[in-house]
């Protein structure tokens, strides 16, 4: 018993003096400097969101769809209408939602070319950065799919590694810039609106999207395979461009609203039928706008 007494005494006597010069160093021990004022601790600052919902300034890199291409006369490019950065009042472009007009005519900046594959988004990114932007809009992968055969479309390891150059290029000169990334359109939504506009068809014959425009009346086998070949394509760049985002924390992807977007005729150039019109690139900046600051 007595032995049991004095190991509780011991027991004890070692817990206090751990309290006490816990209690000490917490208070002013140590090397501690002294509180002054109150005694309670200060209030941490908050954290900074990664996500900015209000950036500063935008740049835009893509293709034809971005340059407004056949949305104001036909086979002309229109960036005054781009859904990304253009001024029209008729499109409230995502740089106008976000900046308002005054300031998005000076902190935007459109470096796509109609035309552009996914390999030449590196390269736009390049001229991009150098303005660094706060927030880089992309929309590219139709014309990787709209080749003249579709063997000739990029295959998907390859849109993989360009993209990720694409965002190699921004995250080495601009590590904390936003990405907003837009999904393909849906080229089989596409054929299937403008197939019933003889205009359209015509233009379609001057080369536009040929892989799945093509012979656009053709209902054979053949054809409609090469068009399923087209759409499954498309479908695997739009799984690219979410995992490739989905690894950036500053980067959001649409969850593919443009690709589900069902552009009618309102929506369509009135010339080419497979352009987004003025109407058809309002409908983009507000997804995009949606996507940006929700």
């Amino acid at each position: 018993m007595r032995k049991r007494r004095h190991l509780s005494r011991a027991v004890l006597a070692a817990v206090t003096a751990a309290v006490l010069g816990v209690a000490g160093c917490d208070a002013v021990g140590g090397n501690s400097p002294e509180p002054s004022g109150s005694d309670a601790p200060s209030a941490q600052p908050k954290p900074t969101p990664t996500w900015d919902r209000s950036p500063a300034s935008v740049a835009a890199v893509g293709d034809s769809i971005t340059t407004g291409f056949d949305a104001c006369s036909v086979l002309s490019d229109c960036p005054e209408v781009s859904w990304a950065t253009g001024s029209s009042p008729r499109v409230d472009s995502l740089a106008v939602r976000l900046l308002g007009r005054a300031k998005a005519a000076e902190r935007s900046w459109n470096y796509a070319v109609t035309g552009a594959r996914m390999a030449d988004v590196p390269g736009q990114m390049a001229q991009a950065v150098t303005r660094r932007p706060e927030l880089v809009a992309v929309m590219a992968g139709a014309n990787d799919a709209c080749r003249d055969t579709t063997a000739a479309m990029t295959s998907v390891a390859d849109f993989r590694t360009q993209f990720e150059d694409a965002m190699g290029t921004l995250r080495e000169a601009l590590p904390k810039a936003q990405v907003y990334v837009a999904s393909v359109p849906n080229l089989m939504r596409l054929w299937e609106q403008g197939r019933t506009s003889p205009m359209g068809k015509q233009v379609w014959k001057l080369g536009i999207c040929p892989s799945m425009l093509g012979d656009a009346d053709s209902l054979t086998a053949a054809a409609n395979q090469r068009r399923e070949t087209v759409q499954e394509r498309v479908e695997a760049y739009n799984d690219v461009l979410e995992q490739v985002c989905a690894k950036d924390r500053r980067c959001r992807f649409d969850d593919g609203a443009v690709y589900e977007f069902r552009f009618g005729g309102k929506q369509l150039s009135q010339w080419d039928w497979f352009h987004p019109s003025v109407n058809g690139q309002a409908r983009l900046a507000e997804i995009a706008y949606r996507t940006v600051t929700n």
